[in-house]
């Protein structure tokens, strides 16, 4: 084990040499209270920066037992770690100092959802903080002096304030993992219910803007449910609370523009994921497989079958194995849907506003105008009883704008001023006054969901010879190969390093899944299983800290949109 001033020493030798000199402080070296691995040193400072990890033994950091003790108060720990290092950099570290990267310390940036990540790791006898550091340079000339200040002081400054328990206000810390830990519990106990969602009394749903998502703390309305539709929880530290239970089955939102039915859907969509106290949204749950549902235009599909919502196309063509390089709202739709089914969910998530109109309705007029026998899409009003029917597949649909949905509806709540109200009963009587004259489509049964086996050549990310190269560029897109992987339209990702991680899973599935012949479904849900037992960090053979858990279904919608996919 290497000492502080063996690398005081190689720092004082390389000064002023070129910058891949640097290279010789790779290693670990043992500080009193922790240890510093200095596991890859960038070989140029515009390069990517230099990967550290910090590593502090349990008996030092006093961390007390019921902190650790359970999985998710361990992950939820390691979430606030992760914000305390965060938020230290910026108070310790002073920024650029040179060319490039110079100067720059910095650890995955948390938003609001509180995800397991490779950031900070704690194990049975110590806890691991991974960041990079941009080590200073003057042109591509070794700044020594420059390196010391950022190994020598800064960082510890950042380590003493961010992984012990001393530093923290506890109160802050056990406020942060009772939250959590409610809120995964809340999660767990919906199936139980009956329930698919819940929304508590009291909660913040809208955020700062479109790309702000910090809750909306000035005008926003708290969230109160009504009595015919609330369902009272008990949690294992808040105690019972109240609030909206969606039950199973097919639940409309409605009411008129601005009142609140979008802001109610996508704290839905993100209630698949636990949330900082405070967000608003942390008593805000969701089935933990729900898919997001919308049109995506220009998207490829690949032997998919869309039969249950598109066929009788014009020459025969099959839509039972159908392939687009360029579908249209209404196709794409249609391959969504079918790919979530075919991963495995049990909760659709579909706003109008975000549907192809020709795929959610088409009312008895057009009816009469285009035959049956002339049209190729049955519309999602025709299939929505089907799915919960027979697949046990639920729906939360918001929908301002036909109510001949009120046909097929179990719930139908109105937002009014952003608050719900429960019009179940005057919906059906409406329903029952006005009765629609459009016929139902498609058929008395939802139809089949194959299960599609992929091909390994399909994931492969080598270009000619050289090795795979997978990037990301952004929360929304993944450079696999050669290939451009556009995820503009998966709405439930929320952090780059779920992307990251993804775009790993997939090389990793090529490697050890592929081989097998088994189905997309079985391979997603072992490798998930793989995840949860081992820790994403087996996706890369090097110690990254720039990874978070991404979700089956947002993995699989990665490969579906792989242009070049290959199935049997």
């Amino acid at each position: 084990m290497k000492q502080p001033s063996d690398l005081k020493n190689i720092l004082s030798r390389i000064d002023g040499k070129e910058y891949k000199a640097y290279k010789d402080l790779e290693g670990i070296y043992q500080w009193s209270r922790f240890r510093l691995a200095i596991d890859h040193v960038q070989g140029d400072p515009f390069a990517s920066p230099s990967r550290f990890r910090v590593q502090v033994p349990l008996k030092t950091g006093l961390f007390p037992r019921d902190t650790l003790i359970q999985p998710i108060r361990r992950m939820a720990l390691c979430d606030y770690l992760t914000r305390q290092f965060y938020k230290n950099i910026g108070k310790h570290v002073k920024g650029r100092r040179g060319s490039g990267k110079s100067g720059s310390i910095s650890i995955t940036c948390p938003g609001q959802e509180v995800l397991s990540r490779t950031s900070v790791l704690v194990d049975k006898d110590k806890l691991e903080a991974r960041f990079v550091v941009g080590l200073p340079a003057a042109g591509r000339r070794v700044l020594a002096q420059q390196a010391e200040e950022m190994i020598f002081s800064e960082i510890p400054a950042v380590v003493e304030e961010s992984l012990f328990y001393a530093s923290f206000d506890s109160q802050d810390l056990y406020a942060h993992l009772k939250s959590v830990e409610d809120q995964d519990h809340l999660r767990s106990q919906l199936n139980r219910l009956g329930l698919v969602a819940f929304v508590a009394n009291g909660s913040l749903l809208p955020r700062m803007s479109g790309v702000d998502p910090r809750p909306l703390k000035k005008g926003a309305i708290p969230f109160i449910t009504p009595k015919s539709l609330e369902v009272t929880v008990e949690l294992p530290n808040s105690g019972r609370i109240r609030g909206l239970g969606i039950p199973q089955g097919i639940t409309l939102i409605v009411g008129g523009g601005y009142h609140g039915k979008s802001t109610l859907l996508n704290a839905l969509m993100l209630g698949v994921f636990n949330h900082l106290p405070g967000d608003g949204r942390e008593r805000v749950v969701t089935v933990p497989d729900a898919a997001k549902i919308r049109a995506e235009d220009g998207r490829s599909l690949v032997k998919l079958d869309i039969s249950p919502f598109i066929n009788n196309l014009p020459l025969a063509k099959s839509t039972q194995e159908f392939s687009s390089d360029n579908a249209s709202g209404s196709t794409s739709q249609a391959g969504n849907i079918m790919e979530a089914l075919e991963i495995g969910t049990s909760l659709l998530l579909v706003d109008e506003d975000t549907s192809a109109t020709n795929f959610m309705i088409r009312d008895h007029r057009m009816q009469e105008l285009v035959e049956k026998k002339n049209e190729p899409i049955t519309p999602f009003i025709d299939k929505v009883r089907q799915l919960k029917e027979e697949l046990s597949v639920s729906t939360i649909l918001v929908m301002g704008g036909s109510g001949d949905y009120f046909d097929v509806a179990d719930i139908v709540i109105m937002m009014d001023n952003y608050q719900p109200k429960d019009v179940t009963k005057t919906a059906l009587a409406i329903a029952a006054k006005y009765a629609a004259e459009r016929k139902k489509e498609g058929g008395p049964s939802f139809g089949n969901v194959p299960a599609r086996i992929l091909k390994g050549e399909s994931l492969s990310a080598r270009q000619d010879k050289r090795e795979a190269k997978v990037e990301t560029r952004g929360r929304y897109t993944i450079l696999f190969g050669t290939s451009l992987i556009d995820l503009s339209s998966v709405e439930q990702l929320v952090e780059e390093a779920q992307t990251r991680a993804i775009g790993l899973a997939l090389l990793y599935l090529k490697d050890h899944y592929l081989t097998t012949g088994r189905p997309l479904k079985t391979i997603l849900y072992d490798l998930e299983k793989e995840l949860i037992s081992k820790g994403l960090g087996v996706l890369s053979s090097h110690k990254l800290g720039n990874l978070a858990w991404p979700r089956k279904l947002e993995i699989g919608a990665a490969i579906n949109r792989l242009r070049g996919l290959k199935v049997v």
